[in-house]
């Protein structure tokens, strides 16, 4: 270490109040060098030791360095915080707590009333207190096509919606996310813009085999294809043929391919069969991607599971007929997860107005009586998570004018109402805020490998925090999307849940409709080489 009369920490991060700021206790200063997740955070100056401080907040007059580093030692030079409510969402169940937090990270969960004198306290009352979200399918678009979204936009919606990790597709950026360079000039364009924390996955195409292996070493939590053409310049789709020359170089990785299930072949012939047909109408669109291009798509998938061994994860799993299958997959001991999303538990075919092009995604939306048997699934476990598939982009894309369902872009925005979209339905199906913890915190957060730090409640990892009025509502309003280009087919809506405040690492970043502070932002690998600042 570089000798203590010449170097000194002056700053650690300080926010709008004391009781905010970022910290980190001595053990932490003395393995600064050696333990990368504390570096970002640390200023360092020349100081001579008569200008350094004391415990007592006076000059050292002797500057001793032993007395610099006893000046150090004990609660002046770290964050004490306690953010308690009634309903706080652990893993063992919701209970009155305090969570205490030193620096950015959580030191204990412990009764509401045993909050030690030294801690400032945050006390929410009635208020439930989540553990940060963690959305694990987004599409940030960034770099090359900002103005769909951006690092900047995306991460505002999402500490507007209690969302404190996002994990970013490798597509619809330019370029798309399919080797070490393009994952670096990703990197290079997150700097400074985010309000939360991030990551992002690599991609699989049809030529970039050789770029797996490199791209785990270089951060990338797992891997994403698509088995249908993605409808976007920059990345492809891949047949079983070049699925099977690349899944050996998955399975060594160790890392999840997240896929998206849906095969050409019936997708071809529905809509040949839809040539002349009104594609203004929703009832033609969704006749045009069939549930049997997702049902094969999976067994394909499950099928490549057992034969090479890889971690398979299904992405915004759309129909109900694939779940027998999926829960086969599961007794057998695949190892295979599974996602669906808010819109297709929400929303219904049966409600989509003909030309309301906002609500075109795919795999498409289908029949309530499919969304039940999703719930039914989540319930028992066979899907895991869910997450926004976030997939933005300019309001001419969509194709309101004209309501072509055929034309339109394919995606639903929702990263700051996703929670709220969640509580609404779940609440009144008998699910728990310990139910949406685990589908939308701790789960995504299994899958892209920062469950060491994000998803859970529990000492040791990160201070993110989500203070969530379930007993509130609001209308849905374009003030209230946070996202790039406001529009939603939720708008007009009246849902169940309003999210108070995000905390990330301790600091606020998301409070009365506010985002205080400048953008603190990481992104999260589990290599620290890898390990940005903000």
């Amino acid at each position: 270490m570089c000798p203590l009369y010449r170097f000194v920490i002056v700053k650690v991060r300080w926010r709008q109040q004391p009781a905010t700021r970022k910290s980190v206790d001595m053990d932490s200063f003395a393995a600064a060098s050696l333990r990368s997740e504390y570096k970002p955070d640390l200023e360092f100056r020349k100081m001579p030791f008569e200008s350094y401080p004391r415990r007592d907040g006076n000059r050292d007059p002797k500057g001793s360095p032993s007395r610099a580093i006893a000046g150090l030692q004990g609660a002046d030079i770290l964050s004490l915080q306690a953010f308690r409510a009634r309903r706080v969402v652990t893993p063992e169940g919701i209970r009155p707590a305090a969570i205490l937090v030193e620096g950015e990270r959580i030191k204990a969960v412990v009764s509401y009333d045993e909050v030690p004198a030294r801690y400032q306290i945050h006390d929410f009352g009635d208020a439930a207190i989540l553990p940060g979200l963690v959305d694990s399918h987004v599409h940030i678009n960034d770099p090359g096509r900002s103005e769909w979204e951006g690092f900047e936009t995306a991460t505002r919606a999402a500490a507007a919606g209690g969302y404190t990790m996002l994990v970013d597709m490798p597509l619809n950026c330019l370029p798309a996310t399919t080797t070490v360079a393009a994952l670096q000039a990703k990197r290079q364009a997150a700097q400074g813009k985010c309000r939360v924390d991030w990551a992002a996955w690599g991609g699989v195409v049809d030529n970039n085999r050789d770029d797996i292996e490199p791209l785990a070493a270089a951060g990338v939590p797992g891997f994403k294809c698509f088995l249908v053409n993605p409808g976007i310049d920059g990345f492809t789709m891949v047949t079983e043929q070049q699925l099977r020359s690349a899944l050996p170089h998955v399975a060594r990785t160790g890392l999840p391919l997240l896929v998206h299930a849906e095969l050409p072949a019936p997708i071809d012939r529905a809509t040949e069969a839809l040539a002349n047909a009104d594609w203004n109408r929703y009832s033609t669109y969704l006749a045009s991607r069939p549930d049997d291009a997702e049902l094969s798509a999976i067994r394909l998938m499950l099928s490549l599971c057992r034969e090479f061994g890889f971690r398979l994860h299904i992405v915004h799993l759309s129909t109900s007929q694939a779940l027998p299958d999926l829960r086969v997959a599961r007794s057998e001991g695949l190892a295979v997860t599974v996602e669906t999303c808010p819109h297709y538990l929400h929303l219904s075919a049966e409600a989509i107005r003909n030309g309301a092009t906002l609500n075109r995604c795919a795999p498409p939306i289908r029949s309530r009586e499919n969304n039940d048997k999703l719930w039914q699934a989540l319930r028992d476990g066979t899907i895991d998570l869910v997450v926004t598939d976030h997939s933005p982009c300019p309001p001419a894309m969509k194709r309101l004018a004209e309501g072509n369902f055929q034309t339109a872009w394919g995606g639903i925005a929702s990263l700051s109402v996703a929670l709220p979209l969640m509580w609404t339905a779940a609440s009144e199906r008998g699910f728990t805020l310990l139910d949406l913890a685990q589908w939308m915190s701790a789960a995504p957060a299994r899958l892209a490998s920062c469950d060491s730090r994000k998803g859970r409640l529990v000492a040791g990892n990160d201070a993110d925090l989500v203070v969530f009025d379930p007993d509130g509502e609001f209308t849905v309003t374009q003030e209230k999307l946070h996202y790039r280009h406001p529009v939603s087919p939720y708008l007009g809506e009246t849902l169940r849940g309003v999210v108070k405040a995000t905390y990330l690492r301790g600091s606020a970043v998301f409070t009365a409709g506010a985002f205080p502070g400048e953008p603190a932002g990481r992104e999260y690998t589990a290599n620290p080489i890898h390990r940005s600042t903000p």
